[in-house]
């Protein structure tokens, strides 16, 4: 199964559970219907954020480069499409067969607008969570990461042994003459 259908998936279960049970709820207790409308949001937001932040802390320990990555934007993108659309649908089939008042408009509302703004309560949260689950990650393997100490060049005399009398800043230097200068090239 592809990633970005099971993501799909997995959230239109979670947004449908949690759209069925506020609408049981708020036949219960019509009167605390803003807590728990806020309540449910939280859940869905909060499933996608949990899900995405899994998946970028995995795609940066398995590519520690960031230019190697998966591109998980798009994963997330085509999964709250997903989740919009099989969500709206079975929230009004739920709606329609069951005595249940989910709370649905048409199925055309449901497969437009509210799939639209499905798309967003999943797409959003889940790319910041990649983006913190990659950060962190990055974070800790520079963290981890060993500085070596650089080697000290080597300066080499001709024996092959290094040569101390290159080490003092006071040592000889030789000028050498300019090659391919002006002078040459009118000589010939």
């Amino acid at each position: 199964m592809k990633p970005w259908l099971l993501r799909g998936l997995g959230l239109a279960l979670v947004h449908t559970v949690v759209r069925v049970l506020l609408g049981a709820a708020l036949v219960q207790w019509p009167l605390q219907g803003s807590l728990m409308r806020w309540t449910g949001f939280v859940i869905v937001v909060l499933a996608a954020f949990v899900w995405a932040g899994i998946d970028g802390i995995r795609d940066r320990r398995a590519n520690p480069d960031p230019d190697d990555g998966t591109d998980l934007t798009m994963r997330w993108l085509a999964a709250g499409a997903v989740t919009g659309l099989i969500g709206g649908a079975a929230t009004w089939l739920i709606d329609i067969v069951t005595s249940i008042p989910v709370g649905v408009k048409s199925l055309f509302f449901e497969l437009t607008s509210g799939a639209a703004f499905t798309v967003l309560l999943v797409f959003l949260p889940a790319t910041a969570a990649v983006a913190l689950g990659r950060f962190f990650v990055g974070r800790e393997q520079r963290g981890t990461k060993e500085v070596a100490p650089e080697p000290e060049p080597a300066l080499m005399g001709a024996g092959g042994a290094a040569d101390p009398t290159w080490r003092d800043d006071d040592a000889p230097t030789e000028i050498f003459p300019a090659v391919g200068t002006d002078s040459d090239r009118t000589d010939r």
